[in-house]
């Protein structure tokens, strides 16, 4: 079998397969293996199944571990730039180009980031969130002192948190989209550093001449067009583009699939059937070749493809490939539920699938107000230390549950289920151990005793603080709302570098301080 990618899907279809017995060879363009998983250094949601609350750089070490074990040979700096007749394929490496002929080919070549014009797009300065990662997490290498981060989706999101974790200022998240479009955990991060979000806004021109020295922004009306007069400046030197991706579906086409133009999908991509079998007998797709998930959903269909070309090929029995695949089944299924569901896009949601408003500020600014948090199962406000978990809209991940070793925290009725918001029983006796604020990928649970004025909550900057060190304390919106005074730091194995920042505020601001900032 031969995979085309070393990313997450083409690396788990490929340990599939090799465990039962293919000689497997995986092709990749890169100079080294993961695709986007080393880039990755923040936790991943979902459950334990898919691998939540680990980092994706850690899992992409994992999958390169289970690959050497199972005898793949990988392949790096070997670009596919063909595929023929009889799963044939042609593969350059330095000047050569090789041929190389398979039993079974799994087309794994993952997505390409899109782009946007706009006066002043090319100069230099102006980049995509992919290769902004690429420089901070795989080079340690800042992009810029102050971006403006244009694309409000996930991959903006966390992009915009790991800028500020390496050190950069992010000056504003702009959106030309009326709402965020990415997890509001994620943005509520964000906001709480002091981000400002420009929801129905775009760039208007990028100013410079030999480089970004800074950019206009305009708020857009509801015919999409700038508004007279709502032009801002803005002083970056760096404009990072988190506009979207598109499947790379070329090899496929080349292949003679059938493709389809499938926006929900994002883009161009083949038809598969249920084992990610295009229409071309023997060649799989799989990953966001095939239309654009989240790495996780990648991973699992990676494997459905790597043990359904196994039993192409005779290593399993069609009622073996069924029982195997359908446990996949179930947890892409789990995966694709809920308001952010590849079927959901572009659908409107006014309330939780608990009946839970959800908050129009959060969607707007990026932040819960104070009055909103009231209406969710995870905020209760109960005497002595306890977790106050701001997770507000239905998305899959379940770690919380999993980490209280109380069992005070329910996430769904079922096992399946990970969607549901989480919900807090103070009945069942919090030690207040801080396990739950660790393992949330959303960093979206804090320690709260209003009696002492001490919130405990999640801190993954560097260098940090020392106990007895003095500061502020911001609040959700990023405003700085008093005095702060850190008085313990907590670092672990098991916290996987999400420290835990104890912090003291006068009694009247414990509800509020969601963040310290350090004294200049």
């Amino acid at each position: 079998m031969l995979v085309v990618g070393a990313g997450p899907a083409g690396l788990s279809a490929a340990v599939e397969a090799a465990r039962l017995g293919l000689r497997v060879a995986v092709y990749d363009e890169n100079a080294r293996p993961g695709g986007q998983l080393f880039k990755q250094i923040h936790k991943f949601f979902g459950s334990r199944e898919h691998k939540a609350k680990i980092r994706g750089n850690k899992i992409g070490e994992e999958l390169l571990q289970e690959a050497a074990a199972a005898g793949v040979e990988v392949m790096l700096n070997a670009a596919v730039i063909g595929v023929f007749a009889e799963k044939e394929v042609a593969v350059r490496v330095n000047e050569q180009i090789l041929c190389r002929q398979a039993d079974a080919l799994i087309i794994a070549t993952g997505a390409s980031e899109n782009m946007v014009n706009f006066p002043g797009w090319t100069l230099p300065g102006v980049l995509g969130a992919g290769a902004a990662q690429t420089m901070m997490n795989l080079h340690g290498v800042k992009p810029g002192e102050r971006i403006l981060l244009l694309g409000s989706g996930n991959v903006g999101l966390v992009v915009s948190y790991q800028l500020l974790q390496a050190g950069c200022a992010v000056v504003a998240v702009v959106d030309a989209l009326p709402r965020i479009g990415g997890y509001g955990v994620h943005a509520a991060k964000i906001a709480r550093c002091g981000v400002p979000f420009y929801t129905s806004h775009t760039i208007v021109r990028a100013e410079g001449v030999n480089q970004v020295t800074g950019a206009v922004i305009g708020e857009l009306d509801k015919d999409r067009k700038i508004i007279p007069g709502s032009e801002k400046h803005l002083a970056v030197d760096t404009i990072c583009l988190a506009v979207g991706l598109s499947p790379l579906s070329l090899l496929c086409a080349l292949a003679g699939c059938a493709m389809e133009d499938n926006p929900a999908k994002s883009g161009y991509v083949p038809l598969v059937n249920r084992y990610g079998e295009t229409s071309v007998a023997g060649i799989f797709a799989a990953g966001d070749v095939s239309g654009i998930e989240e790495a996780s959903a990648a991973m699992i269909e990676g494997r459905i493809a790597g043990l359904a070309a196994a039993q192409r090929l005779g290593f399993l029995t069609q009622e073996d490939l069924d029982a195997r695949v359908a446990v996949q089944e179930r947890a892409l299924a789990s995966l694709r539920q809920g308001m952010f569901a590849p079927g959901s896009r572009g659908q409107t949601f006014t309330a939780t699938t608990e009946g839970c408003p959800l908050s129009q500020n959060l969607l707007r600014q990026g932040y819960l107000t104070d009055t909103e948090l009231s209406a969710y199962p995870g905020v209760v406000w109960a005497e002595g230390l306890h977790p106050i978990i701001e997770c507000t809209q239905n998305i899959p991940c379940n770690p919380c549950r999993d980490a209280c070793p109380k069992q005070c925290i329910t996430v769904g009725a079922t096992a399946g289920q990970i969607t549901a918001l989480p919900i807090f029983d103070a009945q069942k006796g919090c030690t207040g151990c801080g396990l739950c604020v660790a393992a949330c990928s959303g960093q979206a649970i804090f320690l709260v005793d209003e009696e002492a004025g001490e919130i405990t909550l999640p801190y993954e900057f560097l260098p940090l603080p020392q106990k007895g060190e003095q500061g502020l304390a911001l609040g959700r919106s990023g405003q700085e709302i008093c005095a702060a005074e850190v008085v313990d730091v907590k670092t672990a194995k098991v916290f996987d570098q999400t420290n835990l920042l104890t912090i003291r505020v006068p009694v009247q601001y414990a509800r509020q301080a969601r963040f310290f900032r350090r004294a200049p």
